[in-house]
C-alpha cells in the first residue's frame, strides 16, 4: 500500500482563530502536533486549507530527509478518570492526614499534586513556545530558556536591645 494514501492531514489538530495581526485582521491556523507551523489567510477555510497543505508538505519534506512525522493526537475516549493507586501505608497516612488538616478529600489533594506538577512540567515550555510562536514569527526573535537561580537571601538587620528597665524606674524600684 502506498504511504500516501496512507497519511491524513485532516487527522491533526487544526485551530483557526481571527484576529488582529500586524494591524490587520486575518484567520491565523495553528497545528498542535506541528507547533511552529502558523498560516494567515483572510479567511476560515482559507487558512484551514493552508494548514491541511503545510502539514502534507512538512510530511513530504521529513519523508524525503528520512525524518518521521509527528503522528496525529488523536482523543482516547477509553480514559475513565478513574486511576487505582497502591503506594506505601506510611505515605497513605500521611497523605491522609495532610488532607485532613487541609479539610479536602485525599483524592481532591492528591489530584491538586497531580494538576501542580503538570503544570510545572509543561507550563514554562508551552509558555515559552507560544511567546516565540507568537512574537518570533513577527520579529525572527530566538528566545532561550533559562531556568531562574534561586537563591537564598539574608538580611541582617541590627537589633536595639530595648531597656527593660530605665534609670527611673530603677530609682523607684530600688530607692
Amino acid at each position: 500500500m502506498d504511504s500516501e494514501k496512507m497519511f491524513d492531514a485532516s487527522l491533526y489538530n487544526i485551530t483557526v482563530r481571527k484576529g488582529n495581526f500586524d494591524g490587520e485582521v486575518f484567520f491565523e491556523a495553528k497545528v498542535k502536533e506541528l507547533p511552529d507551523v502558523a498560516e494567515y489567510a483572510e479567511t476560515y477555510e482559507e487558512a484551514y486549507l493552508l494548514a491541511l497543505d503545510t502539514i502534507e508538505t512538512t510530511a513530504e519534506a521529513l519523508a524525503e530527509e528520512g525524518k518521521v512525522m509527528p503522528a496525529p493526537i488523536l482523543e482516547n475516549d477509553d480514559f475513565s478518570g478513574r486511576v487505582t493507586l497502591r503506594m506505601p501505608k506510611s505515605m497513605h497516612a500521611a497523605l491522609s492526614s495532610w488532607s485532613e488538616s487541609e479539610d479536602i478529600s485525599l483524592n481532591q489533594l492528591l489530584v491538586n499534586c497531580l494538576a501542580f506538577n503538570l503544570g510545572e512540567q509543561f507550563g514554562v515550555s508551552r509558555t515559552i513556545h507560544s511567546i516565540k510562536s507568537s512574537i518570533g514569527a513577527i520579529k525572527q526573535t530566538e528566545f532561550m530558556h533559562v531556568q531562574p537561580k534561586r537563591q537564598q537571601t539574608s538580611k541582617v538587620v541590627p537589633i536595639k536591645p530595648i531597656p527593660l528597665i530605665d534609670d527611673a524606674m530603677e530609682q523607684r524600684c530600688y530607692g
